[in-house]
């Protein structure tokens, strides 16, 4: 469950904050107890040992409200949130736990919110890229780095490597509507054919091993 920090010249840009914090060292209901979040590994507890503080984050880009992605939007009050406009008025209005389990993180009098249509340049070299299906108004979001080149964050649109074929993909029990996970697929991994980009997965297991983590980084 990734969260990604980026800086740039002009702001320090966080996309997503992760599972609630609150959570760490909790076990899942299933049968093989394995932990949600082990404790000191929350979003913004790796932040601090990077030396980046709640204040230190000028942006964070929502690639959508569900609670392992927006679990500690709390933290970063003085940020300006970058949410698809569609999703937002679909979380805002839509009841049930998925909401519920981190809406009082998000959901928050002088919330700052952005709110875009569509495929939007944030900054010179960071797009956000409108992906739903998973579910309504979701993002993802194309990173030009200078010396690595394009990486395509896609979240939850292509949560895992066998995620990448549009035709072939499976349907995964949270994803809401089936045609639209597959256009979105097909536009990123059209995207970062054309592009050259390495796209990260947002829920794949190798990328634990195969991917640098903090404090190692990609520049």
């Amino acid at each position: 469950m990734p969260a990604y920090l980026i800086q740039t010249g002009d702001a320090t840009v966080l996309v997503d904050t992760g599972p609630p914090r609150d959570r760490a060292g909790a076990h899942r209901a299933d049968p093989d107890e394995r932990v949600v979040l082990e404790p000191g590994e929350d979003v913004p507890a790796l932040l601090g040992r990077l030396g980046v503080a709640p204040d230190d984050v000028d942006v964070v880009v929502c690639t959508h409200l569900d609670p392992d992605h927006a679990g500690n939007h709390d933290v970063f009050a003085g940020a300006e949130f970058v949410v698809q406009r569609s999703h937002h008025a679909w979380a805002v209005s839509a009841a049930g736990a998925r909401r519920a389990a981190a809406r009082a993180a998000w959901d928050r009098p002088g919330v700052r919110w952005t709110l875009v249509d569509g495929d939007t340049e944030l900054l010179p070299g960071i797009e956000l890229i409108e992906s739903g299906g998973h579910v309504p108004g979701h993002q993802s979001v194309l990173v030009r780095l200078p010396e690595t080149g394009p990486v395509l964050l896609a979240a939850d649109a292509i949560p895992m490597k066998a995620a990448l074929d549009p035709e072939n993909r499976p349907i995964f029990p949270f994803d809401m509507d089936e045609a639209q996970v597959r256009a979105s697929t097909k536009k990123l991994v059209d995207l970062a054919r054309a592009e050259g980009a390495m796209i990260i997965c947002g829920h794949e297991p190798a990328n634990l091993t195969e991917l640098r983590a903090a404090p190692a980084f990609y520049g």
